[in-house]
């Protein structure tokens, strides 16, 4: 092979140079318009969720973003039905990775490696959820070896435990970690089994944690000049998440338990059923208990001494919640919807999420997109005066390898000769 590779244990030598990491991301220097983050440099070697979504919530704001997937691609690709009609990805896949290009990398091979030591060199951030010990052992540890090299890198680290403790280095999953955590323990009725959050939840606040530790390390590094590690568990984000419980229990040392439809603390704050479907109801004050009462004609449950305050109304909630919903089951959800609304008592249909996909509101806020080029979930986050990147489709895996490659200096030739050897994957 006419590139040279370095052995393992170091980063890649520059061996070609016209070979430029920082041309890699071909638009970071030229693109407008497309948020804060417009010029800032991402490489997400991430996989599943936690690592892609934060790349995309980047990528959402400006950045450019390159995903780097081995041979065997990022395994939510094959996490469906339903798949894609263009048969590139599942839904699951594409929903975690859109607005990025992306190349195909065996990283077991020196020359694989050697092209990641290139892009490294260019990132202005790197996000990764390898098995702890994974990239020190190619040569890229970023404590020992990427700090000195690259001191204005930032460096998101996710795993499961974290890489040190009793359990560091263990492999952490969203289930898991829910169940781990205690969050499982408190899902669910009280005569039923612990249950899992609908949502990989557990991810998903690791992937807002690391946003948010990214942009805070981005300020640091414009007053410091030098970048530093994030560190992300899956652990420190379900254990940041058991509000009330946890300090229910540091308060009172009662250990919480599953209440079904009941809230842990708040009378009345559950779903009924209506005449037509579920619906949710909230009256966590006591104006809002009063206006509630008022609306379903049951106002002298307001003066009734067991229902005056929050603490009477949770102590007899069984009591309560019987009455409220022997008049709620009679009217309709559209009308009740209304008629709570008008009162200032916080409450809500129960919506499929079809149905919340294609409600007014959500449309209105740009929270559901269709267009021509895209059809998906739009940018949750809005600022005022700045504007985000309109979402594009995720690609296939590797569409954008030769691109990339060429943009930082790889001839035709060399790139002809790496795919050849299955560096990309595809021999």
């Amino acid at each position: 092979m006419s590139i040279t590779t370095p052995p393992p244990t170091a980063e890649p030598a520059v061996t070609e140079k016209n070979i430029d990491g920082k041309a890699a991301w071909r638009a970071a220097d030229s693109a407008t318009g497309n948020g804060v983050l417009t010029g800032v440099r991402v490489l997400d070697l991430s996989r599943v969720l936690a690592g892609p979504y934060t790349a995309q919530m980047l990528a959402d704001h400006g950045a450019e973003v390159i995903k780097v997937e081995a041979p065997a691609g990022d395994e939510t690709r094959g996490w469906g039905p339903p798949f894609l009609e263009s048969g590139a990805s599942s839904a699951y896949y594409a929903s975690l990775n859109h607005s990025k290009d992306n190349i195909g990398l065996d990283l077991r091979t020196e020359a694989g490696r050697e092209i990641l030591g290139h892009l490294l060199g260019g990132a202005d951030i790197v996000i990764e959820n390898f098995k702890a010990g994974t990239m020190a052992r190619w040569g890229f540890d970023y404590e020992s070896v990427l700090v000195e090299r690259h001191p204005r890198m930032i460096y998101c680290r996710i795993t499961g435990f974290g890489v040190d403790g009793p359990m560091g280095g263990l492999p952490g999953y969203d289930a898991v970690l829910q169940s781990f955590g205690g969050l499982m323990s408190v899902n669910g009725y009280p005569d039923g089994n612990p249950l899992r959050v609908g949502v990989p939840i557990v991810d998903i606040v690791a992937a807002n944690m690391a946003f948010s530790g990214l942009l805070l390390a981005m300020l640091d590094r414009e007053r410091s000049g030098r970048g530093q590690l994030v560190d992300i568990t899956l652990l420190d984000s379900v254990i940041s998440i058991l509000h009330p419980h946890a300090a229910n229990w540091l308060a009172s040392g009662k250990v919480p338990q599953r209440t079904g439809d009941f809230h842990p603390t708040v009378a009345p704050y559950q779903v009924f059923s209506a005449a037509d479907g579920d619906f949710f109801v909230s009256a966590a004050n006591d104006r809002q208990f009063r206006s509630l009462t008022e609306a379903l004609g049951l106002s002298e449950l307001a003066d009734d001494p067991r229902f005056t305050s929050n603490g009477d109304r949770y102590a007899h909630r069984e009591e309560l919640v019987a009455l409220l919903a022997e008049r709620i089951a009679t009217r309709s959800r559209a009308d009740l919807a209304l008629q709570l609304e008008a009162a200032g008592v916080p409450a809500s249909p129960v919506h499929t999420v079809d149905e919340a996909l294609q409600s007014d509101q959500v449309r209105h806020r740009g929270l559901f997109l269709e267009s021509a080029d895209y059809r998906g979930i739009g940018v949750p986050i809005s600022l005022g005066r700045s504007p985000h990147r309109p979402p594009r489709p995720a690609v296939p895996r590797g569409q954008d390898t030769a691109a990339v490659l060429t943009a930082m200096g790889y001839r035709p030739d060399q790139v002809d000769e790496l795919r050849a050897a299955g560096i990309f994957g595809n021999p």
